[in-house]
């Protein structure tokens, strides 16, 4: 059983990412998150009424021994099972200025996005590295690209994984594992619905907003055989707003 699993896949980028793989892959899905179980659920419900399987996982990527705890357990109930795509979409903000700044803020922004790489990749790099296939691909954002005021943790967390996107890559491009960013700009969900769109179109070229499934697209692009040649890089899909 070949999978590809989505942190923080039950609301937003990572629930359309969930059911663009169902639809445009052979892989069974685990579809991990944290809070919102019935949102989970709902993503299952629609990745099994595209035809395809999958499974919800209940970790939170910050706490590595939990991610340790879980993922050993799932891996010890499927021995055959392979996870050959990882998507790591779990991220939270807490913005303000940073003068205002709390320590919390700081490091649960920094711990979810960067820690949460960490967590999930590592507890799976042996065995991609033994399979000789792997795809894995990083949601970060304009903010990791470019910066944004008012978004120094997420900034900062964001472009750390950007970084580590393009050292990773270089250690096991032999083996064939991909390693790649998507760097959405405004895209249309929940994180953004506080936002006051009809300004902020006006930075865009494009002058609308993304939708969660454009940036699905692309990671089904990025996960997919005809990406092979593609690794370390950061895409990004924000309607033009370059940094």
């Amino acid at each position: 059983m070949k999978c590809a699993l989505v942190t923080g896949g039950s609301r937003g980028i990572g629930s359309a990412i969930c059911q663009k793989l169902a639809i445009d892959t052979d892989y069974h899905i685990l579809i991990n998150y944290q809070f919102n179980k019935e949102e989970a659920e709902n993503t299952l419900e629609k990745i099994i009424a595209k035809g395809a399987t999958g499974e919800i996982l209940k970790f939170d990527v910050t706490n590595f021994d939990e991610v340790k705890s879980v993922l050993t357990e799932w891996q010890d109930a499927n021995p055959e099972a392979v996870v050959e795509a990882i998507i790591n979409n779990a991220g939270i903000t807490k913005d303000g200025l940073f003068m205002w700044m709390s320590q919390e803020d700081w490091s649960s922004v920094i711990n979810t996005s960067l820690n949460g790489f960490f967590n999930v990749t590592n507890f799976f790099m042996q065995k991609m590295l033994r399979n000789k296939f792997g795809r894995i691909v990083n949601i970060v954002s304009l903010s990791g690209v470019k910066g944004t005021a008012g978004q120094t943790n997420y900034s900062a967390a964001k472009g750390g994984v950007v970084a580590a996107t393009k050292a990773l890559a270089q250690e096991i491009a032999k083996r064939n594992i991909t390693v790649n960013a998507v760097a959405p700009g405004f895209i249309r969900t929940d994180m953004t619905s506080e936002l006051d769109e009809k300004e902020l179109i006006k930075m865009i070229p494009v002058n609308r907003f993304g939708e969660a499934e454009e940036v699905a697209d692309l990671v089904s692009f990025l996960v997919s055989k005809k990406a092979s040649y593609i690794t370390g890089e950061v895409i990004n899909i924000n309607g033009g707003i370059y940094s």
